[in-house]
């Protein structure tokens, strides 16, 4: 029978950079699994444990962190190799005192940070979608895969503070002007500065924003942003 989700491995030449893996070792590397966060913007799991944070020296010691049920991510034990971790997620291991959080830093998509434990069970999270369903509900589709009905007052790019891992929403960051946000893709992954203007999308261009970020404004497309608060992060992002 085919597989219906995809290779379970991937060449160590086509892995993303900012997995952390090295690129003279054996051919193939495991991949993501279909999941909540896209294929290139997320770590599978194993690779995480092994290469990004170096707590493992091999694949089967990685195997037996996680099939032992010592990583939770967003407070729910995962145990896939193939578990995509990406923008914005808390990470624990069984026996670790650090709790990570995967953010945009150093130019780098995806880098963990370590927070305080007082932040393991709040997480930013970016409104993707946003859909009226049967009953005249509304449904909030988020940047990790997440849904909840919701009758929160939010827009399409707006980022929600939730409470994890019940999606529970504390908060609310409008993607305006004057808000505080980090780029999360391209060249200028990792910066932070303020909303100097929104621009809407045109026929052949994106929403846009102008961004004031060292002493230097630049214009990036709506979709590479996360607000995180107005004058300064809501939460530990750094």
């Amino acid at each position: 029978m085919v597989s219906i989700s995809g290779s379970k491995k991937l060449k160590r030449q086509m892995a993303p950079m900012f997995w952390g893996i090295t690129r003279k070792d054996k051919r193939f590397v495991v991949t993501v699994r279909p999941g909540g966060h896209k294929k290139d913007h997320s770590i599978p799991s194993a690779v995480f444990v092994r290469d990004t944070l170096k707590l493992a020296t091999t694949l089967r010691e990685a195997k037996s962190v996680i099939y032992g049920g010592k990583v939770k991510v967003d407070g729910i034990t995962r145990k896939s190799l193939h578990h995509g971790i990406g923008l914005m997620d808390v990470v624990e291991l069984q026996g670790v005192p650090e709790i990570y959080r995967l953010v945009p830093k150093d130019l780098t998509v995806l880098k963990p940070i370590t927070i305080n434990a007082s932040e393991k069970t709040k997480k930013l999270l970016k409104v993707t979608k946003k859909v009226t369903i049967k009953g005249k509900k509304t449904q909030i589709g988020f940047h990790d895969g997440r849904n909840l009905i919701s009758d929160a007052k939010v827009s399409v790019g707006d980022t929600c503070v939730v409470q994890v891992p019940e999606t529970k929403i504390l908060d609310i960051v409008k993607l305006e002007k004057g808000a505080q946000v980090i780029v999360t893709s391209g060249v200028n992954a990792g910066k932070m500065g303020k909303i100097a203007e929104m621009r809407e999308g045109t026929f052949v261009l994106p929403k846009r924003a102008l961004i004031d970020i060292d002493e230097r404004q630049i214009e990036v497309p709506s979709d590479s942003i996360m607000a995180v608060g107005k004058d300064k992060p809501v939460i530990q992002i750094q």
